[in-house]
Parts: structure tokens; sequence; C-alpha cells
């Protein structure tokens, strides 16, 4: 059956979200290539191109350390959920009984086909969501710690002081600063969407509960 909406409509809010991104990605590639040739002339070094601040542990570094958190939170949030309540709060399941997402899978004609294969390829895809998301927060948590290594070793370059090891620098408190303060940002946001929503409201929005429930209805 055709659809009556066209591809946009279908997916804008992936669209629009992918579009920020880079919007928002390109703003803090070009101010971050700007400091650090500032940084680099006040050490009277000469200034990056382009495509050695592409590749320098400055703009890897900074990149990878949010999306880790990122992929970080959205994993352990879905882990959480499937066990965890907040009475209220439109970001919880049900205090009572079981949900259509607890249910066991069954195979029909339009089942993706995981299911239909069932054995193995249905466990893995059973828990597929919370598995992308821990891989994706591995790589980024690996680029973080090569882009962060990488601008330390350029900073001790510069200011004419000794390398270190991957290994020394794992043990370095710069490196688990940098994870660790965007870390519990990412769990003050989650829980603050999860506290806020019990009382408050957005007229059309999925994460929100319907203007007129209960404060303490669980939807």
């Amino acid at each position: 059956m055709r659809s009556k909406h066209n591809f946009f409509y279908r997916n804008s809010l992936s669209i629009v979200l992918i579009l920020l991104m880079f919007i928002f990605w390109a703003g803090q590639f070009l101010t971050g290539w700007s400091t650090e040739n500032k940084e680099l002339d006040e050490e009277g070094h000469a200034a990056m191109s382009f495509w050695q601040y592409a590749q320098s542990g400055h703009f890897i570094q900074a990149t990878f350390e949010n999306w880790e958190s990122e992929f970080l939170q959205m994993m352990l949030y879905i882990l959480l959920t499937v066990s965890l309540r907040q009475k209220g709060s439109s970001e919880s399941k049900s205090l009572e009984g079981k949900e259509e997402v607890d249910k066991e899978p069954e195979s029909h004609t339009r089942a993706p086909w995981p299911v239909k294969k069932g054995g193995i390829w249905l466990r893995i895809y059973k828990h597929s969501l919370s598995l992308a998301f821990g891989i994706l927060f591995l790589i980024s948590f690996l680029l973080h710690f090569y882009g962060s290594y990488k601008e330390y070793n350029t900073q001790q370059i510069v200011k004419h002081k000794s390398t270190i090891s991957a290994s020394d620098y794992l043990l370095e408190s710069r490196f688990w600063f940098e994870s660790f303060q965007n870390w519990q940002s990412e769990f003050l946001a989650v829980a603050s969407i999860v506290l806020l929503s019990v009382w408050l409201r957005e007229k059309g929005s999925p994460e929100s509960k319907p203007v007129d429930m209960p404060h303490d209805e669980t939807p």
C-alpha cells in the first residue's frame, strides 16, 4: 500500500536531528580549530591546516568524549528501564503488570528476520539495542582515549616536556576527568526528564504524559 506521506514527513525527526548534529559538529570543528591555532601561536608554533586539525588529538578527543557519554547514557537507560520504575513518569513502564514490550516475540509474516529465524539470532536480537549502544560506547571510549592521549603528548612537545606511553596515560587523572565530567551530566539530564515528566507536560510530545493525566499516574 502506497504511503500518503512523503519521505521527509516519514523520517523528519531523524533527518532534523542528524542535520542539527552536523551543524553543531561543524561549529565545534571551526571554533576548536581557531582555539587550537591561537594556543599554538602563543607558544610560537605554526598554525594547523584544516586537514591537520581534523586528524589532531584536540578534535578527536573533543568529539568522542561527548559521543562516548551519550552512548553510555542510552545503553544504561535502556537496560535500567527494563526493571526499574518511576511512579508518574512518562519515561517509566507501569508499576503493575506486564506490558507489550515484555512479551516473548512471536514469528509472523512481517516480523524481523531474526524473529523468524529463532535460536541464537533471536537471543541476540532481543538485546540488540543495548548491544549496539554498548559497542558504540566502546568504540567512542577508545577513540576518546586515543585523541586525549595524542593531544596530551602534543601539548607536552609544545611545552618542551617529555611524552608518556599510552599505558601511563591510562592512569592520568586528566583522561578520567574528561570522561566523568560528561558521564555525570548525561545522567543528570536523564534523571531530569524522568522526574520533570511526572509534573510537567508538553502537548503533542510522546515524551510527555497527556496534559490532563494526574501526576501520580504512570502511562
